[in-house]
């Protein structure tokens, strides 16, 4: 068999099961041994009689009670049928018994007519009214009437052919009453009805519980025999009870008392196999009455048995008789009107059969679905015309074609396997199936020959096949597309977090579990923020673009680079299979240096050149680790990169685990300090290098441990993630100076209100300054709360953050120097934006960075850019106040320069509220000479601090901490 041929050959049907034949060898031994007991005449003629008629009796008896039960038992549609057969049943079994109450009983001949012969009459109609119900009932009228003419068609030709014969001859006996010639000729007659209606049922019989009707068919069937024969003149006159007619009649009541069990089925499965059968032959229009070869020929064969009943008398040299020849007109009548009836109904038929094929190619053909009918060799033999457009092949170019042929060879096998399957499988359970495969496309379609996903309702047809199909191409792309995208970065086209894991996952826990020379390198990109703000979103994506391209470009074949989100990218490097720690350290080492380079190298955008750096973090796929804990040691690894200067690469150690445990506990703890008001707020004064007057304070907030101990803000803020706050630690930060800004502004109102009007100086940040929640109103409002004159507010700006637009800044920080509020710049002359910050924004006061300060006094470079600031501050009518001046000495130098205030631990550290309030009524600190050999004296108790310990706790009162 070809290979379509192979695809559409069906599985051998799976059978059900047989019945068991103990029944019916049960049923054959009983009425077998009644017929060899009325062969041996039962041993004597007492004996004979008593079998002939009480063992008649039983068993028409046994059959009633059989019917009865079936029909009381069982709901089904037939029960009606059951109930009339088992009343039929019982009138001949009460005949019988009266027949025999006269044989044996009496001992005397049976009357006739007698109550026996009126049991025996009543035993044909309710079998007759059984049989109408067990037949296929016609929906029409013509059905109903082509019905009653077949049966006439029937009944007269067998009334015919018996009246010929022998009834004739009967309706004549001379001597009989006319109860008698009644009573003669209504058996036979009843017979000849029986036989029509057992003739035309076995043509229109019900498909349901088949196997229960045929054997009541069979049973009234021998029992007409039987009555046939016994109406006969030859055996009529030597008939005596218990002589083998009776086992004729025994037979047939058993055979009636075993139907109705016959393949007994639950109702499920009576109607399962009634869909089984229906599928498995051609369903005929259920409004026709003439359906099967036989039954069409059923006129003729009535025709030819009447016509062999009169050609009967007509040999026998008599003349045709009366009941002959009406009876014949009548079944001619019967023929003629039956054939204008059968030739209306198949011009009926021929119109709807032309208006449903009209109908049907107009859907066939005008479809958007390609349906196509393959024969059981594989071989199509019928196309839709809407293959042209969907497939790009015209229909007729398709007919004739091999099925196979047209599939994608790496389908093929899937398809033949589903097609199988669906033809193995029982129609009523899987009625249709769906294939979906690449079907190969023509020209005629656009975009030229290639193959189509094609999606496929499959459908039985006369052992071949029917396929409804349609093209699925631009579903399958979409399908394809979304895939894609759900597991790609829609920017780079990089794999994306979900897939990198995935990928991950498979490489620590598959088959290259073992290669523990595995690696992922965790990627970072400095600078791109700055990028972002500067240049302006799209250049970023675009620099994102190349960065992804590169990354691509360097990594091995069967390593894979992914975009983790923002500027972070990941790279898994699959190991070679060494187990020489050194050996993967410096191979792993050497592709991330490599890619670190190649990533750092500038990127042209929009005709400029833009630089960024790479950090990068190494950790290796060691035994037992998880995906997840694996891609963790990556980015530790990429955060100490970050931590050491940015743009390098580094390995993860173990000991990154514990730092991040160290900030997680402390970023804890400062949460909790926050919720509990653990946080105090210091103050060091500033002083004047000239007088020693104590000029302003600059509050500073500590947070006290539960230990005692007092972090400072360099402490316990830097806990965010890499180096920077996380939006966690952002909030705290900034609820934190909120905290600061309210608590110095009250207790400088405190302070006022007892006399010491020093102003505060509070440092923040230039975020925090452009919140939304510190807006000149707001602070505006925060001075008249506390009754705190404007004017003795600072603000210090501490960061020079260039992310900071310079233009709201500058906004923000004139509209808070309208209210009367001034502002100091700290951390002057530590790099270049200070000095963008000192050009543009409106500034009153300088705060000098402590690394100018520190060497000062040793450093005659340093001592000239010093001197050279404060000439510019002073020229720009500032105030300069120098921070860190912790060494007698440097007050000096200092105030030769020109500098006016200073602050540090050659006055006070950072004094808690009872201190400051002593050191403001004291009103100002001592300030240093040089007397002696050089040595620095320091007057009124105070003594000399160097930066490596703490000032004194007597009338100074500083804080053992060093001030930030």
């Amino acid at each position: 068999m070809s290979a379509p041929g192979a695809m559409l050959s069906r599985s051998p049907a799976q059978t059900s099961g047989a019945p068991s034949p103990v029944p019916q060898v049960a049923l054959a031994v009983v009425c077998g041994g009644y017929a060899v007991g009325s062969t041996m005449g039962w041993g004597s003629p007492r004996a004979a009689a008593i079998m002939g008629d009480f063992g008649l009796s039983f068993a028409a008896l046994v059959a009633a009670v059989s019917c009865g039960l079936y029909a009381r038992k069982y709901a089904t549609p037939f029960r009606p049928a059951w109930v009339l057969f088992a009343i039929s049943s019982g009138m001949a079994g009460l005949g019988n018994g009266v027949w025999g109450w006269y044989e044996v009983v009496q001992a005397a001949e049976v009357p006739s007519p007698s109550m026996a012969d009126f049991c025996f009459l009543l035993f044909a109609p309710p079998a007759i009214v059984g049989l109408l119900v067990l037949a296929k009932r016609p929906v029409t009228r013509a059905g109903w009437v082509c019905l009653g003419l077949d049966a006439w068609l029937i009944a007269g030709s067998l009334l015919t052919l018996s009246w010929s014969l022998a009834l004739a001859h009967t309706a004549h006996f001379q001597g009989r009453t006319v109860a008698q010639s009644a009573l003669s000729l209504a058996y036979p007659l009843l017979d000849i009805v029986l036989v029509s209606m057992v003739l035309a049922l076995h043509f229109r019989r019900s498909s349901v519980h088949r196997s229960a009707i045929n054997t009541a068919i069979a049973a009234l069937a021998t029992t007409v025999l039987c009555d046939a024969l016994f109406s006969s003149p030859l055996l009529h006159d030597h008939y005596r009870s218990g002589q083998i007619l009776d086992a004729g009649w025994f037979a047939g009541s058993m055979l009636f008392a075993y139907a109705p069990w016959v393949g007994r089925r639950t109702g499920a499965e009576a109607a399962a196999e009634e869909a089984r059968l229906a599928a498995r032959r051609p369903q005929p229009s259920g409004s026709r009455p003439i359906a099967g070869s036989l039954a069409a020929l059923t006129p003729y064969l009535a025709a030819a048995v009447c016509t062999l009943g009169i050609l009967t008398n007509v040999l026998d040299g008599r003349r045709i008789d009366r009941v002959v020849l009406f009876t014949g007109c009548t079944v001619v009548l019967a023929l003629v009107v039956r054939q204008g009836i059968m030739l209306l109904d198949n011009i009926t038929l021929t119109q709807e059969l032309a208006q449903k094929e009209n109908h049907f190619r107009s859907l066939v053909q005008g479809s958007s679905d390609v349906i196509m009918i393959a024969a059981p060799t594989g071989v199509l033999r019928y196309v839709s015309p809407a293959a042209a457009g969907v497939y790009g092949r015209d229909a007729e170019e398709l007919v004739g074609s091999e099925l196979a042929s047209l599939i994608h060879p790496e389908d093929l096998g899937r398809v033949v396997h589903e097609v199988r399957r669906f033809l193995a499988a029982a129609p009523e359970i899987e009625p249709t199936t769906r294939i979906e495969c690449r079907f190969r496309a023509g020209g005629q379609r656009a975009g030229g020959n290639g193959w189509l996903n094609v999606e496929s309702t499959v459908n039985r047809h006369h052992g071949g096949l029917i396929f409804n199909s349609r093209d699925v191409t631009e579903r399958v792309r979409l399908q394809a597309q979304l895939q894609h995208n759900a597991s790609h970065d829609t920017l780079t086209d990089l794999p994306n977090r979900a897939l990198f894991t995935e990928r991950v996952t498979k490489a620590v826990t598959g088959r290259r579990a073992t290669d523990h020379d595995t690696a992922v390198l965790y990627i970072d990109l400095d600078g791109f923020k700055q990028v972002n703000d500067t240049i302006g979103h799209q250049a970023g994506d675009e620099l994102l673009i190349q960065a992804a391209r590169r990354l691509a470009e360097s990594v091995r074949a069967g390593d894979i680079a992914a975009r983790l989100g923002g500027d972070e990218f990941a790279a898994l490097i699959t190991g070679d299979g060494t187990r020489d720690h050194a050996a993967r350290e410096f191979r792993i080492l050497e592709i991330a240096d490599r890619l670190r380079l190649r990533l750092s190298e500038p990127y042209r955008i929009d005709g400029r050149d833009v630089r960024v750096a790479a950090s990068i973090g190494v950790a290796f796929a060691e035994p037992g680790i998880s995906p997840a804990g694996l891609l963790r040691n990556a980015d530790l690894a990429m955060y100490r990169a970050k931590q050491a200067g940015k743009g390098r690469v580094e390995l993860y150690a173990p000991q990154m685990q514990d730092e991040v445990a160290h900030r997680a506990e402390l970023a804890s703890k400062l949460r909790t300090a926050l919720q509990d008001g653990e946080f105090t707020l210091l103050h060091q004064p500033v002083v004047d290098l000239a007088s020693g007057r104590i000029t302003a304070v600059a509050a500073h907030a500590r947070w006290r441990s539960a230990e005692g101990i007092l972090f400072t803000p360099a402490e316990f803020l830097r806990v965010g993630d890499r180096g920077r706050l996380t939006d966690e630690g952002g909030e705290r930060a900034a609820e934190l100076g909120r905290w600061q800004l309210e608590e110095a502004v009250e207790q400088a109102a405190v302070r006022h209100r007892a006399g010491h009007q020093v102003p505060v100086a509070v440092r923040l940040s230039a975020r925090r300054l452009l919140d939304r929640a510190l807006t000149p109103k707001a602070i505006e409002a925060l001075l008249a709360r506390h009754g705190l004159p404007s004017d003795a507010l600072v603000l210090e700006l501490s960061e020079s953050d260039p992310r900071i637009p310079l233009d709201d800044l500058e906004r923000r920080l004139v509209a808070l120097r309208r209210l009367g509020v001034r502002i100091a710049l700290d951390g002057f002359g530590s790099g270049d934006a200070a000095m963008s910050a000192l050009r543009r924004l409106p500034i009153d006061v300088l705060r000098l960075d402590r690394g100018l300060i520190d060497g000062v006094v040793e450093s005659a470079r340093l001592h000239k850019i010093t001197a050279g600031l404060l000439r510019i501050t002073s020229d720009l009518g500032m105030h300069a106040v120098a921070e860190g001046v912790d060494l007698p000495e440097q007050v000096l130098a200092l105030r030769s320069m020109g500098c006016t205030h200073g602050m540090g631990l050659a006055f006070s550290g950072p004094l808690d509220e009872s201190r400051l309030r002593r050191a403001l009524t004291r009103g100002s600190y001592p300030v240093p000479d040089l007397t002696g050999q050089g040595r620095a004296v320091v007057l009124s108790g105070s003594r000399p601090a160097r930066r490596s310990a703490g000032a004194g706790a007597g009338e100074t009162g500083a804080s053992p901490v060093a001030p930030k």
